[in-house]
């Protein structure tokens, strides 16, 4: 595929596995036109970001963590954090340290140890403890910030900098937003212009900005129902708003990532599914629907919509079925593609019907999005013609 101007095309040739790695071969020469390419640690940062996906998060304290690692890589996953923070007891702590470092180390060549895998702290402290721990590992990709603000943000960030110069590695750093400063309407601009500032000093290790929305919705003694999205919660859809307007501008922002879906089993509805009977009937799978509906998949793939339509890539996941969801929103389409080749074929300005004849291509101001989609292409793919994520969605389900 070729590359555009957010790729870094002087950076060491590391790459890593791709995207789908784990469908068979004649899978994936029947969905993708363009096929995931490897995932490198040397992209720069917002082609990085974007190719994070569906990153899962796993408690540092689950018994045989590289085992898990390794079975969730196996199964598609491409990005894991080891969880030091919420989901770690405090009297638990020690021995939660003590279990990451043990993982990063058996993990230390094998296949698993390619992915994208980072620690969230609870402290600026703990990243240099478990760099130096780690002896400079390939493994350790870098650190996931939790309550970052205006107050810890230059701590935080030069302490994951430090760490890489200390170790000989580009160790990344990944922010989530979710205190109550960042949350509340009086001081959440100030916080966000000083947040803009301090993270385009250290553009170069932050790949992404993730949103804290459950504790975000818990400063109001808010828990989302299941039958809603982020976006129907006004407190919290209105923070995330803000967020995408300071920091994830087109004009030098960041890749901001989708909060969690926090869902994973059925329930009782008090609305009907927002899933289309269309495009799965159109497929001949119209049993792959009510299997989605039945996991509460529905809800979850209509937030992943929205966060698109927000401005947003990516996503927060608690549970490994969300990771497929994720992804097969995130593949590219023929469509989408063609589209964005119209508009990064010429600098010129104007106006063109599109290569599908469905709509008008602006080129000026749409050249803002085409990098983007070239960006998820890199990453997930391009879809053949006539290729949904309906498909992505069920040779993903097959594989598991």
């Amino acid at each position: 595929m070729t590359a555009t101007a957010s790729e870094d095309t002087t950076a060491p040739a590391v790459e890593g596995p791709a995207h789908f790695h784990h469908l068979a071969e004649d899978t994936l020469q029947g969905l993708f036109l363009h096929r995931p390419e490897p995932i490198s640690q040397f992209w720069d940062a917002r082609r990085l970001g974007v190719a994070l996906g569906a990153t899962l998060y796993v408690p540092a304290t689950r018994p045989n963590l590289a085992e898990v690692i390794s079975r969730r890589f196996a199964s598609g996953v491409m990005t894991m954090v080891i969880d030091l923070e919420d989901a770690v007891a405090d009297h638990e702590e020690p021995a939660a340290i003590a279990s990451a470092i043990a993982a990063i180390a058996e993990l230390e060549g094998t296949p698993a140890g390619q992915m994208l895998l980072f620690v969230r702290v609870r402290t600026a402290e703990q990243i240099e403890t478990i760099a130096s721990l780690t002896g400079g590992s390939d493994v350790l990709t870098g650190f996931v910030i939790p309550k970052f603000d205006a107050h810890n943000a230059i701590h935080a960030l030069q302490a994951v900098r430090t760490a890489g110069t200390a170790t000989g590695r580009h160790l990344w750093a990944m922010p989530v937003l979710e205190s109550a400063a960042i949350v509340h309407r009086e001081t959440r601009d100030d916080q966000l212009s000083l947040l803009s500032s301090h993270l385009d000093e250290y553009r170069d290790i932050v790949p992404a900005v993730r949103i804290g929305a459950t504790d975000m919705c818990g400063l109001f003694g808010i828990r989302r129902d299941r039958d809603l999205t982020i976006y129907d919660v006004r407190v919290a859809a209105d923070a995330i708003a803000s967020v995408v307007n300071h920091l994830g501008r087109a004009d030098g922002g960041h890749v901001i990532t989708g909060p969690v879906w926090e869902y994973f089993a059925d329930h009782e509805r008090r609305f009907a599914p927002t899933l289309r009977h269309t495009p799965f009937r159109d497929h001949d799978a119209v049993w792959f629907r009510q299997e989605l509906v039945s996991r509460d998949m529905d809800g979850l793939l209509r937030e992943i919509a929205l966060d698109r339509a927000n401005g947003m890539n990516g996503k927060t996941v608690i549970h490994p079925r969300h990771v497929a969801p994720v992804h097969a929103l995130s593949a590219v389409t023929h469509e989408e593609y063609h589209d964005a080749l119209d508009v990064l074929a010429t600098e010129a300005g104007g106006v063109a019907r599109s290569s599908y004849g469905n709509k008008m291509n602006e080129m000026k101001p749409h050249r803002n999005w085409a990098n983007r989609v070239m960006d998820r292409a890199a990453a997930f793919g391009v879809t053949n013609s006539g290729i949904s994520f309906v498909d992505l969605l069920t040779a993903a389900d097959v594989a598991a």
